[in-house]
């Protein structure tokens, strides 16, 4: 479903060169759930952008669900990201001056061929999916951290997309609203979505399917987690 190729980042200024990732190759299957892992600065955020296509490689390339994108230009790039791909970040992006559901359409209004009633119709389908079927009409301010961690999932679902890129989804949340998202997360995996999740959080990361460990832009380890077997490979 995301194909990684030979993946090299770098940022160049007047004066400094920094290699953000070097030699990536990663391929995540349709419907897996993969948690990156990896000290602070190893490119782990660079990593979910170039997967995400909101960013570009200075090298390689990707692949989603088999197509290429290399050669895309930036409004064909964008409808394509906005057709398959979800975003779910720690902080969680609400407009504040907005309702849930006027929150959760926002996207959509930049995607072409989607009526105002289909999108009203989705975005109800996403909020109910993550239970706040009965705060369609509440306002962030009014909702807690957990809440709206909620909204924005179904911000990211609603138009139907098939990967959700999650960076530290529970990093602000406390370990009771952090087993909450998580759990949605996993039902949404469960009901085929293809799930990466950048997290620091070893106990969460063991839950899901495979962790992928990162170190100074490499990918160094890659952990199969399974109930019956777990398998751990040096890559």
């Amino acid at each position: 479903m995301i194909e990684l190729i030979d993946i090299q980042k770098v940022y160049r200024t007047s004066t400094v060169e920094t290699v953000a990732l070097e030699e990536v190759n990663i391929d995540i299957k349709r419907g897996e759930f993969v948690s990156v892992m990896g000290p602070s600065g190893c490119g782990k955020s660079t990593l979910l952008n170039i997967a995400g296509l909101l960013d570009l490689p200075t090298n390689g390339r990707v692949l989603i669900d088999g197509r290429t994108t290399e050669g895309m230009k930036d409004k064909e790039l964008a409808a394509f990201r906005n057709k398959m791909i979800g975003f779910v970040f720690q902080s969680f992006h609400l407009i504040n001056e907005l309702n849930v559901i006027d929150n959760v359409e926002l996207p959509m209004l930049y995607s072409n061929g989607i009526s105002a009633k289909e999108r009203h119709e989705k975005a109800i389908y996403a909020i109910e999916k993550v239970g706040l079927g009965h705060r369609m009409k509440h306002y962030p301010s009014e909702l807690s951290g957990g809440q709206c961690q909620r909204v924005a999932i179904a911000r990211a679902i609603a138009a139907g997309t098939s990967i959700l890129l999650a960076d530290e989804p529970t990093g602000n949340l406390d370990s009771r609203m952090g087993e909450e998202v998580m759990q949605i997360l996993f039902d949404l995996n469960t009901q085929g979505t293809t799930i990466v999740m950048v997290t620091h959080d070893e106990k969460l990361a063991k839950q899901t399917g495979r962790i992928l460990r990162f170190f100074d832009g490499r990918q160094v380890f890659s952990q199969v987690n399974s109930s019956l077997k777990q398998e751990d490979h040096v890559v």
